[in-house]
């Protein structure tokens, strides 16, 4: 009885894979927020290198992965997929359950593997330091592990919330010497304009990418990093997938369905963008995005042209959003309050390619510990989501007395989040409900595109 599927190093895939060329239909323009008209590549050099630039808008469908990034991708690539014996036990379900698990790298997720390509296309174009921003503190670690790896001084403007919930995120950020600032921050104009309009606001996603992204259009030698949403980002993602479908022909199976938890996207993405194709030539497959019931970005928010952040510096995407003012309520799946998705995710949901749910935060912690009693890893709450889309499936399977193959990502550890677990278990968290009137009043202001 497997266990674990184990890859050599050498079987890490030599190129990710580019979801563009078999999406339904051309993909919406980007729109330069200062011009109103599509963005071109140039618009986007103040803050990105060309290299991630023309990764953004390739259509091939392989983009070689560098030599240098596939030998740091060596230190915990390839991940392993593991078979839930126990869980399944557990469930009593006729399922096999499969997740990919992310968290063996040193950030402890899945996040490294954007951020050492993005430092090393920043490092060959020579620039001195990233600015970027953090929910959780999962991609702040990673960035500032990749940027220790190539001499780049890191900023990480920190949502406030998780700043406080999860010091020794901050602290690692630290210790790969980071320099980290709870967001909104006095450091930054968009920072200054918050906190005297919001003292007590516990900051968002949009509100820290703001910061970063001035911080890195006002320094020439800065230049802006992102850990989800943006087409490269998800490139980046894929080796997640196309490891899991090796992993898996290995153990003679085919994915019935696939969860991976959604915030901005990459994570989803990292999982099914590889299985997009396969979907598209007949294969039954159900590719399922999970969010958080309090930002319910894809399954509560509108299709629509919104900007990526709170000041409208980025540029103005076609996504499903809840708008560019949305401030989620604090809960610990910080990773996963962002008001809006990626594009290429966003639009795949639009054409019914992917579906979406959405759960409140008790009841993935449920699902959490059911895992860790079962499986022996603690999980971030950002991956508890896609616990409990998998624990659903399973039972359902139960219920209707059929086998099915699931596969779900474990996209990091939680071994940084156990102020979360011990509010579960002491009964302190707050199922938040669903903010009609916040959205409502966040969805008045999406821009005007023609």
């Amino acid at each position: 009885m497997q266990t674990k599927i184990v890859l050599r190093d050498d079987q890490i895939p030599k190129a990710w894979y580019n979801v563009i060329p078999d999406m339904p239909g051309s993909l919406a323009p980007v729109i330069n927020p200062r011009t109103g008209a599509p963005a071109a590549p140039e618009d986007l050099t103040p803050i990105f290198p060309m290299s991630l630039i023309e990764q953004e808008v390739s259509e091939q469908r392989w983009i070689e992965i560098p030599e240098e990034v596939r030998k740091v991708y060596q230190l915990w690539r390839p991940s392993p997929l593991y078979r839930a014996h126990r869980l399944e036990a557990a469930l009593k379900t006729p399922a096999r359950i499969y997740y990919k698990y992310e968290g063996v790298s040193p950030a402890g997720s899945h996040k490294p593997n954007t951020a050492i390509p993005q430092s090393w296309y920043n490092k060959q174009a020579g620039i001195k330091r990233l600015a970027t921003e953090t929910g959780a503190g999962q991609w702040g670690c990673s960035l500032a592990l990749a940027n220790s790896f190539f001499g780049i001084e890191t900023t990480v403007y920190m949502v406030r919330v998780s700043f406080t919930q999860k010091p020794y995120r901050k602290n690692l950020m630290e210790v790969w010497g980071a320099d980290v600032i709870p967001s909104p921050s006095e450091l930054t104009e968009v920072g200054r304009r918050i906190l005297e309009e919001s003292p007590d606001t516990p900051g968002s996603l949009g509100i820290a990418i703001s910061e970063a992204v001035e911080d890195a259009a006002t320094h020439d030698d800065t230049n802006y990093a992102l850990g989800s949403v943006l087409n490269h980002v998800c490139l980046h993602q894929t080796v997640i997938g196309l490891e899991a479908k090796e992993q898996l022909r290995m153990a003679g199976e085919k994915p019935d369905v696939i969860f991976g938890a959604c915030g901005g996207g990459s994570n989803f993405a990292g999982i099914a963008f590889p299985f997009v194709r396969d979907k598209a030539n007949g294969q039954d497959i159900r590719l399922v995005a999970v969010e958080p019931a309090s930002c319910p970005t894809l399954t509560k928010g509108v299709y629509a042209y919104d900007y990526g952040d709170i000041a409208k510096l980025t540029p103005i995407t076609k996504m499903y959003t809840l708008g560019h003012d949305f401030v989620p309520p604090g809960i610990h799946a910080g990773g996963l309050r962002y008001h809006g998705d990626s594009a290429l995710v966003s639009q795949l949901r639009h054409e019914g390619i992917v579906d979406a749910v959405a759960y409140p935060q008790n009841a993935c912690f449920e699902a959490a510990l059911l895992f860790t009693r079962s499986e022996g890893i603690v999980p971030a709450p950002e991956s508890s989501h896609a616990i409990k889309g998998a624990v659903d499936e399973a039972v359902r399977a139960r219920e209707e007395g059929r086998e099915r193959t699931i596969l779900f990502c474990l996209s990091g550890h939680g071994n940084f989040d156990m102020t979360a677990y011990e509010d579960y278990l002491a009964g302190r968290l707050v199922d938040y409900a669903y903010p009609e009137e916040l959205i409502r009043s966040s969805l008045a202001n999406l821009p005007e595109v023609g």
